[in-house]
């Protein structure tokens, strides 16, 4: 099945809307494709138009946890819209080389490839184990801006 019908299945199966592709927030671009390779911007988690925010690690370990998965997944959703929106469709992905991911939290919080589980899970619902698992960084930090509780990057590597 290609990339582009998983992801309509994810879709419909999560009873979710795809998100529009990102503006950028200052003086930069949300993509910049160059020799065969897709190199994304950080996004922030914005779900049905709205931004996630927050600070991961001042409430119950496991409930932050689970918030901020759900931020990191929404984050890629929205590095999904923008490679979609860039190439017209995601079966020009070969595959996810490296992702990037900050969550903001406390200096006590220390789950964070937890949470950045979230955007490599869905990577991998939609392009395979293989083309899907990208090598990874999951940092932490005292804030992100507009008070996002993640921001993921990628790099994406486009077939020929």
């Amino acid at each position: 099945m290609s990339a582009q019908n998983k992801l309509n299945e994810y879709l419909t199966a999560n009873k979710i809307s795809f998100p529009a592709p990102a503006a950028p927030k200052g003086a930069y671009q949300t993509i910049v494709i160059a020799d065969g390779w897709a190199y994304l911007a950080g996004h922030l988690p914005v779900e049905d138009g709205k931004l996630i925010t927050g600070r991961l690690g001042e409430g119950e370990l496991e409930a932050d946890i689970q918030a901020g998965y759900n931020a990191a997944k929404w984050a890629a959703l929205n590095i999904l819209s923008t490679l979609n929106n860039a190439l017209g469709t995601l079966d020009k992905v070969e595959s996810i080389v490296k992702i990037v991911g900050f969550v903001q939290c406390t200096d006590s919080f220390h789950s964070q490839a937890n949470v950045l589980n979230g955007a490599s899970e869905l990577f991998m619902a939609i392009f395979g184990d293989g083309a899907g698992q990208a090598a990874r960084s999951a940092l932490g930090t005292n804030a992100l801006p507009l008070d996002s509780m993640v921001e993921v990057e990628a790099v994406v590597k486009l077939k020929n």
